[in-house]
This record gives structure tokens, C-alpha cells and sequence, in this order.
């Protein structure tokens, strides 16, 4: 399912604070589970989702180098919070707060993701932004790829070395 040709709206959805937005991926990051308030959120449908990667709701605003931690963090078996920027399926996007965990088959090995996705508070979302505008900015700046992304990913890490605290701490504590 492409979307690279999906145009943004400008529009914010928001859900209510009592609901959770539930996903489940394998270990590839395929979609094997969604419940109905993340296809109320993103606009897509159960059939339109499953088998597809959860990149499918990935806003182009968001920095890559907090994907590549995120991702980093839960393939190593670690859990992993994080404020993310996600697009529904017309274009409009919403903010949650992520809880990422890694799904442990019996030998002990990764068998996919859980994600329990919270609605934000505005004014971490308020916060967050500006930091994430900068190291998206870093990763643009320059036309190869990998470059920004590596030097995006240093950004990041010097915020969290120069503040003393973790990326979970960092973003439980906005």
C-alpha cells in the first residue's frame, strides 16, 4: 500500500484520554493486530492494515533517528516510550504517546511488538515538537540520507547526555 504520494492535511485528530490505541506487529514490523479505536484514529480499516507494515501510519514530519532509537531499544528486548506524529489514512495526523514492548516467543526470542498508544498531553506535545523539528531539520538538511541520519541520531544522544537522562526519562518527564 503506497503512500508516499499522500498529501497532508494540516488537520490534528485527537482521541479521548480514556481510550488506548492497541497494535501488534511481528517481528518484521508487520501489522497483526489492531483494535477499533486505531482504526477510528487512523481512518484505515482492520483488512486495509493487517499484513502491512506499521510504517503505513508514519508521518513524513517525524525524525527517523527517534524511529531508529525506538527501534534500537526494542530489538535489544527493551521497552521503550516516545511521542510520535502519526498520519491517518486521509492525510490528517494525531499525536500519541507510545509504549513499545517486544513480544517474547517461548525460546525466549522476539516474536513481534506491542504498542499501547496513549492520547498526549498539549503541552508535551507543545514541548516535543521543537525538538523534533530540529533534528528533522538535521536530517534534511543534507541529500544523503544516512548522513543525516547519522547525524541526527548524535544530535539526539548529545540532548539526552547534556540533560543526564535517558530517552524515556527525557520524554516521561515533559
Amino acid at each position: 500500500m503506497a503512500r508516499n504520494d499522500l498529501s497532508m492535511t494540516g488537520v490534528a485528530r485527537t482521541f479521548p484520554d480514556t481510550e488506548i490505541i492497541v497494535s501488534k506487529t511481528d517481528a518484521k514490523g508487520r501489522l497483526t493486530y489492531v483494535n477499533d479505536i486505531f482504526s477510528d484514529v487512523s481512518g484505515y480499516r482492520e483488512d486495509e492494515v493487517l499484513g502491512e507494515p506499521h510504517s503505513l501510519i508514519r508521518h513524513p514530519d517525524m525524525p527517523r533517528c527517534v524511529f531508529k532509537l525506538l527501534w534500537d531499544t526494542i530489538q535489544n528486548g527493551e521497552e521503550v516510550f516516545a511521542y510520535v506524529n502519526n498520519r491517518a489514512k486521509n492525510g490528517d495526523h494525531y499525536w500519541v504517546l507510545a509504549h513499545v514492548t517486544p513480544t517474547l516467543a517461548a525460546d525466549g526470542s522476539i516474536a513481534g511488538y506491542h504498542s499501547s498508544r496513549r492520547s498526549p498531553r498539549q503541552d508535551a506535545v507543545a514541548a516535543i515538537e521543537p525538538v523534533y523539528e530540529t533534528l528533522r531539520g538535521i536530517e534534511t538538511r543534507t541529500s544523503d540520507r544516512k548522513a543525516g541520519l547519522e547525524q541526527s541520531t548524535a544530535a539526539l544522544h548529545g540532548l539526552l547526555e547534556e540533560k543526564g537522562v535517558s530517552y524515556d526519562q527525557f520524554v516521561l518527564a515533559i
